[in-house]
């Protein structure tokens, strides 16, 4: 009889405790509040940033091909010079006397030259009256031959004797701007394995130029003709507007960090921009004028366990998946707001039971009702991203609140935090 009610006894616990802990669980899915946000209509953007220097689109380093002293100095910085103009003169005393000893050289060897013609002229003759021996003709026709040599010899080097007199004058090579000056009358430039640079023309300061790196991880999405945006420093209110021109082959590696030069034209009518100054670029990728968006954190949202056992015990067909036609051995197409659940490994059914959709362009969305307020599931198409925001398809209208977080606890923020599920992704 003791047995009996003992066992009795224990049933009651059993039961009572379940029901309270059934009891208590419902109300707390019951009290839980959500963090929602409208759902938004609108353009969608795209983009890649990047950094880069403005430089013109064409821009000579004028050197000097010959060693001196800058005698004379005829421009200075910001000076517009014409092809042709003269820039600066070497002290050209140094190089009128070589061209003098050079063109000495030039007239003793043609003297020679006469005067061993002269001689095989007259072995010649002597040596078809046999006069003379065989080798006293070879040696005046040997001496002859080497009179030319030293002809030809001498009028090079009196021809760069004069080359390097006309190099003494430096000339633009180009119409443009003076960017730069690194020299001063009475310095001595010395040109020997590197020609020293004098001068810096830029061709037209109108038209620029953005030499922008672009990490790896983004050059795939980058396209010649893509317009871009940009803006520097000195203007920080002003967007300055360009396009994709050349997307440059050669990697640049700085400690591990692969990135492509990205060369985009920059139009600069007004002469706002300056060579050098740093661009703060976005290249608008893709882009779509008017679509429904949500904040890419709704597609991460899950609610807590205890919300979904209840929400799972409460509709009937909630955590069944869709069958399979039997005899096509391929799976039935899902359509807008299809669900496919299955029991966690724990057999709770909480958020690790969510499987949804294997389509890689799907994710789920907890929507409000507002006539009941509260969140239910909600399959969507997703789209474009610019990494905030999202494009989505499906049952949706604009100003539907969608859930984000939780409101009064900590699960906000770990729900903001998780990594995305396999239904939100970003397609191009």
């Amino acid at each position: 009889m003791k047995k009996a009610v003992w066992w009795m006894g224990g049933l009651v616990l059993i039961v009572g405790g379940t029901g309270i802990a059934l009891y208590v669980r419902n109300n707390r899915a019951a009290g839980l509040a959500f963090r929602t946000v409208p759902v938004e209509q609108g353009p969608l953007r795209v983009t890649v940033t990047a950094t880069g220097t403005l430089s013109a689109i064409t821009t000579v380093q004028v050197g000097t091909q010959v060693s001196g002293t800058i005698a004379r100095i005829y421009v200075d910085f910001n000076d517009h010079v014409r092809q042709g103009q003269v820039l600066a003169e070497l002290d050209q005393r140094p190089l009128i006397a070589a061209l003098n000893d050079a063109e000495a050289a030039y007239e003793r060897a043609q003297a020679e030259v006469r005067q061993t013609e002269r001689n095989l002229k007259r072995a010649q003759r002597l040596w078809a009256q046999n006069l003379i021996a065989q080798a006293d003709y070879d040696a005046a026709l040997s001496n002859y031959e080497m009179a030319v040599a030293n002809l030809k010899s001498a009028e090079a080097n009196f021809s760069r004797a004069r080359t390097n007199l006309f190099y003494a004058t430096i000339t633009s090579p180009i119409d443009g701007v003076v960017v730069s000056r690194n020299v001063d009358v009475g310095q001595t430039v010395a040109a020997s394995f590197n020609t020293p640079t004098l001068f810096v023309i830029a061709n037209d300061l109108r038209k620029m130029q953005v030499l922008a790196n672009v990490d790896e991880a983004d050059i795939g999405r980058v396209r010649v003709g893509q317009n871009v945006t940009f803006t520097v420093d000195a203007y920080p209110d002003r967007v300055f507007h360009g396009r994709v021109e050349q997307i440059r082959l050669q990697p640049t590696v700085n400690q591990n960090v692969v990135t492509y030069t990205v060369v985009i034209n920059a139009p600069n009518p007004e002469g706002q921009l300056l060579p050098g100054m740093t661009a703060n670029v976005t290249v608008l990728v893709a882009e779509k004028p008017d679509v429904l968006k949500v904040p890419m954190m709704a597609l991460r949202f899950m609610p807590p366990r205890e919300y979904l056992e209840r929400f799972r015990s409460e509709q009937s067909d909630w955590g069944r998946r869709p069958e399979r036609p039997s005899g096509n051995g391929g799976s039935r197409a899902f359509r807008d707001g299809d669900l496919a659940l299955s029991p966690s490994p724990d057999g709770t059914g909480g958020p690790s039971a969510w499987l949804g959709s294997r389509d890689s362009s799907r994710g789920i969305l907890w929507v409000l009702d507002p006539a009941t307020k509260r969140i239910r599931p909600l399959s969507v198409r997703t789209g474009l991203s610019d990494g905030t925001y999202v494009e989505v398809q499906g049952d949706l209208t604009p100003g539907m609140e969608v859930a984000v977080g939780m409101i009064g606890s900590d699960r906000s923020a770990r729900n903001l935090q998780q990594p995305p599920n396999p239904f939100m992704f970003r397609r191009f």
